[in-house]
């Protein structure tokens, strides 16, 4: 049986080190969540974000414009970091298979064997679970933990 497993160090950093574009799902318009200030630090880091949420399509977020799906992102996408529930993730995953986005992430306290298996069967190994991307660049890429 499947069971995922995070990357190592080396290899976050690398997905953080060589990604230049974060397609956030679910983030919020509202600059009080953790969506929206998670997203703005990784913008101040250099970072272009693309806010994906389909219920504020067409709108702008961060100074960017909102896509209702992954497939609608007109530009190449590194990573796609979830701020879904747990339960939405094999959703997002079946999305991200039909792209060519590189990285799955899935926010701290985000995980899903299902959507773990999903990447896996159609090849995408390039997936983190459980961890807050901006913890992780904080950690890896400044040497602040």
């Amino acid at each position: 049986m499947y069971e995922f497993q995070n990357p190592t160090d080396e290899q976050v950093k690398s997905y953080l080190a060589n990604s230049k574009t974060i397609a956030v799902v679910g983030l919020s318009n509202r600059e009080e969540t953790v969506s929206n200030r998670i997203a703005k630090f990784m913008q101040d880091m250099g970072y272009q974000i693309i806010p994906i949420n389909p219920r504020l399509a067409g709108s702008e977020i961060l100074g960017e414009t909102v896509y209702a799906t992954l497939a609608d992102v007109p530009v190449a996408i590194d990573i796609v970091n979830v701020f879904r529930r747990s339960e939405f993730l094999p959703d997002v995953a079946r999305e991200f298979v039909e792209t060519n986005a590189k990285i799955f992430w899935a926010q701290l306290e985000l995980q899903n064997e299902e959507a773990a298996a999903i990447l896996e069967t159609a090849g995408r190994d390039d997936v983190v679970m459980n961890r807050c991307i901006k913890r992780e660049y904080v950690r890896l890429m400044t040497g602040v933990s």
